[in-house]
């Protein structure tokens, strides 16, 4: 009788269909999801509803469309607003509105990090694989390895959150040069954005 209770289970198991990964993946899943909305947006973009929805909100849909842009789950959709409202604003005054929208964005994943993760990133420090890259190579080296590296991940298309972090655990950048590096990046990110938009 155990027996087959126990086969019963192994067969149940084995049958069980994986949906959606079995949620292994729930954030990479969400992410697709997020992809597939803004595709639609886009696509979609002359129907009443989402042209008037979209338009409509002005420059103040460009602020609030930076500040998405910031977020890995959210920046999909974010970009084809702007690519949609490309054609109905002054793109070099709503880039530089849409650059303050984003830095807002990103100084809340900084401030976060930084003060939140302040412990962990002390922890972080030292480690041996660390306290070996800090003494293999120069302080200056590693500061401007550090800031390429965090700026490429600040203008690309992936989630803001890599470069930020990078930016956040290193203590010696101030919030001040911070936030100049991150508007400047993302005005010219959000300008190209628009300079697709008006090309399609």
């Amino acid at each position: 009788m155990i027996k087959n209770s126990i086969e019963h289970k192994a067969l149940k198991k084995i049958r069980r269909p994986h949906i959606l990964f079995d949620f292994k993946y729930p954030k990479f899943f969400i992410l697709i999801l997020t992809i597939v909305l803004a595709f639609i947006i886009f696509k979609e973009r002359n129907i009443p509803f989402i042209d008037s929805l979209v338009l409509h909100s002005g420059y103040f849909g460009t602020f609030v469309s930076g500040i998405f842009l910031s977020w890995g789950f959210t920046a999909a959709p974010a970009t084809a607003f702007l690519l949609i409202l490309a054609k109905s604003q002054n793109i070099l005054f709503a880039s530089l509105i849409g650059g303050l929208g984003a830095l807002i964005g990103d100084l809340v994943i900084f401030h976060f990090i930084r003060f939140s993760f302040k412990k962990e990133i002390a922890c972080f420090e030292r480690e041996k694989v660390i306290k070996w890259i800090r003494k293999k190579i120069p302080e200056k080296i590693k500061h401007y390895l550090l800031v390429i590296f965090a700026d490429i991940m600040l203008a690309s298309p992936l989630p803001d959150e890599i470069g930020v972090t990078i930016l956040a655990t290193y203590n010696k950048l101030s919030v001040k040069v911070f936030s100049i590096m991150t508007y400047v990046l993302h005005a010219i990110g959000i300008l190209i954005i628009f300079l697709i938009g008006r090309a399609i």
